[in-house]
């Protein structure tokens, strides 16, 4: 028999009651005997299931792969939506924290993809707005699995800098308490022409909303909910 660490977040926390436990799995076992587990101590979590994926120390896995001891498994119901390579100026590329995205911050990211043989420079900013499918919104919590959420990031930058040749990419996420006007997101693309940088930008926004264990709860008059999109 082997131990096996698993953590939870957001929707799937909620259903099972906390944050963190461990299972005895005998040796062999693989990631699906795992999470058969999981769903057997807590059958809450079978309605979530099937939009559920499954990372082990930090990287998405196939149900049939192998658990080592001491590993750490973690349920990633679906996402709401270190530092990365540094061009200048101290600015990261990639940033996940609770620090406040403001004008200066979009500025700085343009400047990080800039440079002279770059005839286009974009950014986007998601903002949190007071209403979303039908309710009204008065704040937002953003949680995310810390470790895993900055590879990821790092990891779509790279994949759209390759998928569009010459462009630069950067991107920050904010997590915590926003309330209506803050910003949640920013990125920024620079390309020599603007085609490539509008087509890259949209791409990293789309694999940040499919890729990384980010996780949105909206707050509202009527209560609040774990949501599955992002600003």
């Amino acid at each position: 028999m082997k131990t096996i660490a698993t953590l939870y977040f957001a929707h799937v926390r909620e259903k099972v009651g906390v944050a963190s436990e461990t299972f005895e799995v005998a040796d062999d076992a693989t990631v699906g005997a795992v999470v058969l587990a999981i769903v057997e101590r807590h059958p809450a979590l079978g309605v979530l299931m099937p939009s559920v994926r499954v990372a082990l120390d930090g990287e998405f896995v196939a149900l049939d792969a192998a658990v080592g001891e001491g590993r750490e498994l973690v349920l990633i119901p679906p996402v709401a939506g270190g530092s990365g390579d540094e061009h200048g100026a101290g600015v990261a590329k990639v940033a996940l924290g609770p620090e406040v995205l403001d004008d200066a911050r979009a500025a700085a990211l343009a400047g990080l993809v800039g440079g002279p043989g770059h005839g286009a420079v974009l950014t986007f900013s998601g903002v949190v707005r007071d209403h979303a499918r039908g309710r009204a919104v008065t704040e937002l919590e953003y949680e995310a699995y810390p470790s895993m959420a900055q590879t990821k990031l790092a990891e779509i930058v790279a994949a759209c800098e390759a998928q569009w040749p010459g462009t630069r990419l950067a991107i920050h996420h904010r997590v915590g308490r926003l309330v209506v006007g803050d910003v949640a997101v920013i990125a920024a693309a620079g390309s020599a022409h603007r085609a490539a940088a509008f087509e890259a930008l949209r791409e990293l926004l789309e694999l940040l909303k499919r890729e990384v264990p980010i996780w949105k709860r909206e707050v509202g008059p009527d209560g609040a909910s774990w949501v599955s999109d992002r600003p």
